[in-house]
């Protein structure tokens, strides 16, 4: 059976336009059921999965890897209270680990979006990872173009700085993706791929796409 009934995605179709607590309120029940409940079902297969492949991480419980559907408004102009998908990440130790490569994917009704990669790294890090990529150039490059990595994902993504140290500034002209401050890459898939009996194979099957750069970071940021 697949994971997923339509009424997932038309959940948050009609979510939409009443994007606000009384219309949430009225449709709870209709949100455990279609939405909250079958999306902690899948996280927690995916964890079962992932950890058959990652066989050196802790345990993990579902509510460790899920992000809450609330949305963050303090510092917001969209003050609308609920997310337009449900998300969570996989990794050891839960979704606070920012440092250790795992996988994240964010399931709604726009797409389906999976991630790797190495985000909000403490400043000791970001160095550690500037100093691998210039110090193992062949290495790195050999990663990112790794033909399977490159079809899914094509290329890694991050914000940058302006400014590097200047040991770095050599090979960051052989190889720019240096002034990054984070390194991630992403797939896009149609939403309605979440109803398919085998979701869980085909998202598993992604992550293992970016195994060539995810282990070039895991290796130097021990």
């Amino acid at each position: 059976m697949p994971y997923f009934e339509e009424d997932f995605l038309q959940f948050f179709i009609d979510l939409a336009p009443n994007n606000h607590k009384d219309w949430f309120d009225e449709n709870r029940k209709r949100y455990h059921k279609s939405v909250k409940e079958p999306f902690k079902t899948f996280v927690e297969r995916m964890i079962a999965l992932v950890l058959e492949e990652e066989k050196h991480w802790g345990e993990l419980e579902a509510k460790n890897c899920i992000f809450r559907i609330n949305r963050d408004v303090r510092f917001s102009k969209d003050k609308t209270p609920y997310k337009m998908k449900v998300s969570a990440a996989i990794v050891d130790g839960g979704k606070k680990n920012h440092t250790t490569p795992g996988l994240y994917f964010e399931l709604g009704p726009e797409d389906i979006r999976i991630y790797g990669g190495v985000y909000q790294l403490e400043k000791e890090q970001l160095l550690v990872v500037r100093e691998a990529i210039a110090d193992n150039l062949e290495e790195f490059k050999k990663a990112v173009n790794n033909p399977q990595f490159k079809a899914v994902y094509g290329e890694i993504h991050g914000d940058k700085n302006k400014i590097i140290p200047k040991h770095l500034k050599v090979a960051a002209e052989k190889e720019p993706l240096i002034f990054n401050k984070n390194w991630y890459y992403f797939a896009k898939f149609e939403p309605e791929k979440l109803l398919s009996e085998d979701f869980d194979k085909f998202v598993l099957d992604i992550y293992k796409a970016g195994n060539p750069v995810k282990s070039f970071f895991e290796k130097h940021l021990k």
